[in-house]
């Protein structure tokens, strides 16, 4: 599988952004991949449902949310958004500055959640992907912890 950056396009990554709470910011995150043309109509309503049922909230300021086993089923093709909120999200007691929405066909998530806890294992790239304000940047951070 491609590395996590080679599933983000640049238009994907909007870093100034703001939500009231962490549903508002999961479902602008499944709104930007349904833009992208990744899911289906509905998917950003089981982001909603998953997040409510269970936080993702993975640590370091970064939250991941994707939708259910069942919404797989919308999903187009395997992509990524990032949203920065400067400001911060309250995440259900924790506050994430980057969230990253989450769209895999079949079983290609554990991938992915696998390549991000590479970067996010890295407190120096973590706190880099948290500062990063230019697209070029997010890219280069995300792909400097999953290549190989």
């Amino acid at each position: 599988m491609a590395d996590v950056a080679e599933l983000l396009d640049r238009d994907a990554i909007l870093t100034d952004c703001a939500a009231a709470d962490r549903i508002e910011a999961v479902s602008r995150a499944g709104e930007v991949l349904a833009r992208l043309g990744a899911v289906r109509e509905g998917y950003a309503e089981a982001m909603v449902e998953r997040e409510l049922t269970f936080s993702s909230y993975l640590g370091e300021g970064v939250a991941i949310p994707h939708g259910t086993d069942e919404s797989r089923a919308l999903v187009e093709r395997t992509a990524l958004v990032h949203l920065r909120f400067p400001d911060g999200v309250d995440w259900d007691g924790q506050t994430v500055t980057v969230c990253i929405g989450i769209a895999a066909r079949g079983d290609e998530h554990m991938a992915v959640l696998g390549g991000l806890a590479r970067v996010l294992g890295d407190p120096e790239r973590a706190a880099a992907l948290r500062a990063a304000t230019d697209p070029d940047e997010v890219l280069a951070i995300l792909a400097s912890g999953t290549e190989g």
